[in-house]
């Protein structure tokens, strides 16, 4: 393996040479030398902290690389800014998604690209070409729908008509699909493929190994702010990328037994959540969860997963009606009048959807944060009397059992990594031996190792007898770690599955809310012309 590949014939579309930035002491890119051939899908593959997003934020314009040169189609550049980038022929659609929520399609295509003060004129010249190049790249989206009203896979069709519009060249694409049904996941690779074929340069960054040996045709790998490889995608294998990710060994599959399903745990029947502006969230759910298993919810993100989490966690939507029952051991718990700690009390953990907001206070030290909503226990002292000594000894012993990197608990959470904050979560939660764990997003953002691991610690909850929910937006970790899977849309769960016996095909209809019994797999994507509810939006 090279650094360095040979170019195809024509030339390069883009070539980094000697690309260096650092961040105080952090020496975030170290000599990067990368080079994406002209009309190819380049995947940038790396854990968390690898180095990936600096890099293509430095070809976007957003940082000054310290030291190095960027070629674009074969021609030296000084990228200033964004501006100068886009000039330049280069479009990038981030993860989350730069739209006006409020705006239409066609508003936001020419926003800042408008041909002068009058909108006029730029809005006629603006569908007319939107519509040719909906034609040409099978982007069809209603130009005069709100983006509020689409599909997180139409928003992000519009993220790419505005790159297009704009006459990009090369294409920057970070993890496109983590909010997508599987049948627009399979679309969005047909849309890349057909804009590969009219000669346009894709850049791919995602940490789903599957993806990349599917849609790529070259990847290059970081490590710890360092080019380790670029290859050609026919010439490895899932299991080689992972190994030059971490620099170890990685088992790429969940090793676990059976399930050995015991007593029911949780049983929730008809649980209905209203929020506040009047729109009904969950409309009837029934479930059951026993000890010694895991159940997984599927389903895009929004559509009633996260209320049903924080309702079982003890926090819903101030405000918010309810109505059903939920029962804990067989025993019933409050819909309102309880709280999180009460829950916890109760034998219930939760890693929540959103670390960075709901499961960590991000000033605070990491040992502050290993007690956080266990800090009445009595280990830790009574009453405002607190044994900070003994706190601080419980936290470097999760620390060093869950592997958090740096293992200082003196550090600020603002200060780890993604992964490694992910896993002061999931110690703080699973090292109390919940009877009950509310999972959400696990990995979400994590590196190929951290993944690894924090499955393992689900797995070993699981044979340890308690009862596992995992709502993830994630369809290969939901049929990886589920002895059930559930799968919701639009508030209601649709169907049940055993992991054996789904299909991503099958899955992929009921997450769109769609019957497989009475519809075809290639009828799941939603028309073109469609844009449903609040239900099919991006992660709330």
């Amino acid at each position: 393996m090279t650094a360095r590949p040979e170019a195809v014939k024509g030339g390069p579309a883009i070539e980094l040479r000697g690309i260096s930035k650092a961040f105080g002491p952090v020496q975030a890119n170290k000599d990067i030398d990368l080079i994406v051939p002209r009309g190819t899908i380049h995947g940038i593959i790396g854990e968390n902290g690898a180095g990936k997003s600096t890099l293509m934020s430095i070809l976007y314009g957003f940082y000054r690389p310290d030291s190095g040169e960027i070629l674009i189609g074969g021609k030296p550049i000084a990228i200033q800014d964004s501006q100068t980038a886009i000039r330049a022929g280069i479009g990038m659609v981030f993860q989350h998604f730069k739209l006006v929520q409020n705006f239409s399609v066609l508003e936001n295509i020419i926003l800042g690209a408008e041909d002068g003060r009058l909108l006029r004129p730029s809005l006629s010249r603006a569908r007319s070409e939107l519509k040719r190049l909906a034609s040409e790249y099978e982007l069809q989206v209603d130009p005069d729908a709100l983006i509020e009203d689409l599909s997180v896979g139409h928003q992000q069709r519009v993220e790419i008509l505005k790159a297009l519009y704009r006459q990009a060249d090369i294409l920057i694409l970070d993890e496109p699909t983590g909010v997508l049904t599987p049948a627009e996941a399979d679309h969005l690779f047909r849309i890349l493929r057909g804009l590969r074929d009219e000669g346009k340069t894709i850049i791919l960054i995602t940490h789903k190994l599957r993806e990349i040996m599917e849609i790529t045709d070259n990847v290059s790998v970081m490590r710890r702010g360092e080019m380790v490889a670029s290859v050609k995608t026919a010439e490895t294998s899932p299991t080689e990328l992972a190994e030059l990710m971490v620099g170890r060994k990685v088992l790429l599959t969940v090793d676990k037994p059976p399930a050995r399903a015991g007593a029911p745990v949780l049983e929730v029947r008809g649980l209905r959540m209203t929020d506040t502006d009047g729109i009904e969230r969950l409309r009837g759910i029934d479930l059951d969860i026993r000890a010694g298993e895991i159940v997984g919810i599927a389903g895009v993100a929004g559509n009633g997963q996260t209320q049903l989490l924080e309702i079982l966690g003890g926090y819903p939507e101030p405000g918010a009606k309810l109505d059903g029952e939920i029962r804990l051991r067989g025993e019933p718990l409050p819909l309102t009048g309880s709280d999180a700690r009460a829950r916890r009390h109760a034998g219930i953990g939760h890693v929540p959807e959103d670390r960075q907001v709901e499961g960590l206070i991000m000033d605070f030290a990491a040992w502050e944060n290993v007690a956080f909503g266990y800090h009445d226990a009595p280990e830790f002292g009574q009453g405002m009397l607190m044994d900070q000594s003994a706190i601080r000894a419980d936290a470097i012993r999760k620390m060093e059992r869950f592997d958090v990197r740096p293992p200082n608990p003196e550090l600020a959470a603002k200060s780890f990594s993604g992964g490694n904050q992910q896993k002061i979560v999931v110690a703080r939660e699973v090292e109390r031996n919940p009877d009950l764990l509310l999972i959400g997003q696990p990995t979400r953002g994590v590196d190929i190792g951290a993944i690894e691991f924090i499955h393992k610690r689900i797995v070993e909850l699981r044979d340890a007898g308690k009862a596992v929910l995992l709502v993830s937006v994630e369809l290969d970790e939901i049929l990886a770690l589920s002895d059930r899977i559930a799968v919701m849309f639009d508030g209601r769960i649709m169907g049940e599955r055993l992991p054996d016996e789904a299909t991503t095909a099958d899955l992929g209809c009921l997450m769109a809310g769609i019957d497989p019994a009475t519809t075809s797999p290639e009828d799941a994507l939603p028309p073109a012309d469609a844009h449903p509810g609040s239900h099919a939006r991006g992660a709330e």
